[in-house]
Order: C-alpha cells, then structure tokens, then sequence
C-alpha cells in the first residue's frame, strides 16, 4: 500500500460513521506489517486523539498478527531455533525488538564465558566456569522480589535487569553453552525448568533421546547452576506430588519450551488483572494447539 493512499485512508479515520471506520480500518488491516511505520509517522503529528487512538489499535493489530504468523511459521519448521522462539515470545510485547539485540547480548554472554575455558577441563569443570561468569560476574539470579513479573519471560527484559524466572536463566544459559559447543538442553520438568549436560556422542541425537542414559547430570540456573543427579530429581518430583514421567529427565523440544513460556505469561497476565494481554496470549497459545498446565 502506498504512501498517499494510506494518508487517504487516514484523514476518514476521525470519521463519526461507524461503517466508514469500519471500511477504512479493514482496508488498512489488509496491509503488512511493512506500513507501520508509516503508520506511526502520521500518529506523531495528530493533534486528532480519535484518530490517535483508532490508529493505534490498528498498528497494535498489525504487529499481534504479524507475530502469530511468525510463530506459527517457527512452529511449522519444528522450532528449529529455540532463540528465535523465545524472541517472537518478546517481540510481542515489544514490537521494535530485533533478534539482533538479542543475539548481541548472548554473544557478549559467550565470548566473557569463552576467555575462561579451555579443552582440558572437564564437564563439571566447564559447567563452573559458565556459573561464576553468569551468576558470580553478571549477576543473574531468580526474580524474588516479583516472581510473577511478564517481564521474567521477555528474553530482553531478563538479559537486562539479570533477573528471570527458571525457564527464562534456563533458555539464556543453553544457548550460550551450545555456542561453545556444549551439550546442554532444557528439561521440561514442572515447577522448576532445568538443564540436562548431555554425553558428547549422543548431543547430536537429542530429540531421538527416550531416557535418560545419556545424561550426565542436571543443572539448576535458578540456584546459581547447582549441579544435581537423577536421585535429587526424583526426590523433587516426590516432593511436589507429581507423577513420576520419563519426559522429566530428558531434554525437551523447542516447541515446548516456548509454549511453557507462553503459559508463564498467561498466568502472570491473569494474576495480574491484565485481560486483553490474557485474551492475546491464549491466541498466541492456540498456534500450538495444545497448552500445558506448568507453573513458571
């Protein structure tokens, strides 16, 4: 859509007839996401607030779509990337972040980490090498003092305040550890997301994985990278009444490490009050089909 027909479109935008509005926004609605920022030019200079107004719902509207429609894209090629699932899970909220921010943020991450180790240490030895640098230097830890926070599952919001819930430190600490060639995966285990360190011949067969044989030992971001075995996981399950699943000592797929996080936000959203974000979520949700019933 052109420039000049946009700013047709707009100046009926104020327009008291219903069915005019309607007609001018569904037309406007048949762009892409392509003339938001044309969109957002003409919004700075209304002194018009209706116009303001219905102009921001139909960028908001724009940039909520185009974010389903990538999701469900990412989904379709088997969430291959887990980085670029999790930040279409933050482009949602913010719509000018760019996986580059992102990327430059982990690679920061990875080169403080990367100065430290070298090829004689062990798998432990490595592990503790990532815990001081992200826990000890940089200073990531649980968000106690708002655990519930939207903002511990914004990847963004996380790598800036150093404050995240379990699967938020979890994503950020993996995709750092497999930048450094590392065989460190997500667990899906309920009410605290962990890390399986994988033995280095079966990293390549992750998703093919069915038990947890491979697995050398676990890894807790939430407690500062505490290193745990399968009894400490099994006692946790116990502990929390949970019936006892092959899938929570296994690495899990992308795709459900997205829609756990998308559940997070569900919940924190609903605690919250904050409806319409609830409503939009639980749309994004619906592109896997399937929601699971985790807590954070």
């Amino acid at each position: 859509m052109d420039t000049q027909k946009i700013k047709a479109l707009i100046t009926l935008l104020d327009d008291p007839s219903e069915e005019i509005f309607n007609t001018v926004e569904n037309e406007l609605l048949k762009a892409e996401v392509e003339i938001v920022p044309e969109l957002e030019k003409i919004w700075e200079t209304q002194t018009n607030g209706v116009v303001q107004y219905r102009l921001e719902n139909i960028i908001h509207t724009l940039q909520f779509r185009d974010v389903k429609k990538r999701l469900a894209e990412w989904k379709n090629n088997n969430g291959e990337d887990l980085l670029t699932g999790v930040w279409l899970v933050a482009k949602y909220q913010y719509p000018e972040l760019t996986f580059e921010e992102i990327d430059r943020s982990i690679e920061k991450l990875r080169k403080d980490i990367w100065l430290e180790l070298n090829e004689h240490l062990t798998a432990l030895e490595k592990v503790r090498v990532i815990n001081h640098i992200l826990f000890d230097v940089h200073g990531f830890s649980r968000n106690n003092s708002n655990f519930l926070s939207p903002q511990n599952s914004f990847i963004c919001d996380v790598l800036d305040t150093r404050k995240g819930n379990p699967i938020s430190l979890s994503v950020i600490y993996a995709e750092i550890a497999q930048r450094l060639g590392l065989p460190i995966y997500g667990v899906n285990l309920p009410k605290n997301y962990i890390l399986a360190y994988l033995d280095e011949p079966e990293q390549r067969d992750r998703v093919r994985l069915r038990d947890d044989a491979s697995v050398l030992f676990y890894i807790n971001p939430i407690n500062k990278g505490a290193v745990l075995g399968r009894r400490e996981i099994e006692q946790f399950i116990k502990q929390q009444k949970l019936e006892n699943k092959s899938s929570y000592f296994i690495p899990c797929s992308n795709i459900d490490t997205v829609k756990r996080i998308l559940n997070n936000l569900l919940i924190a959203y609903q605690q919250a009050g904050q409806v319409e974000k609830f409503e939009e979520v639980k749309e994004l949700m619906s592109v896997f089909a399937q929601k699971e019933d985790f807590n954070n």
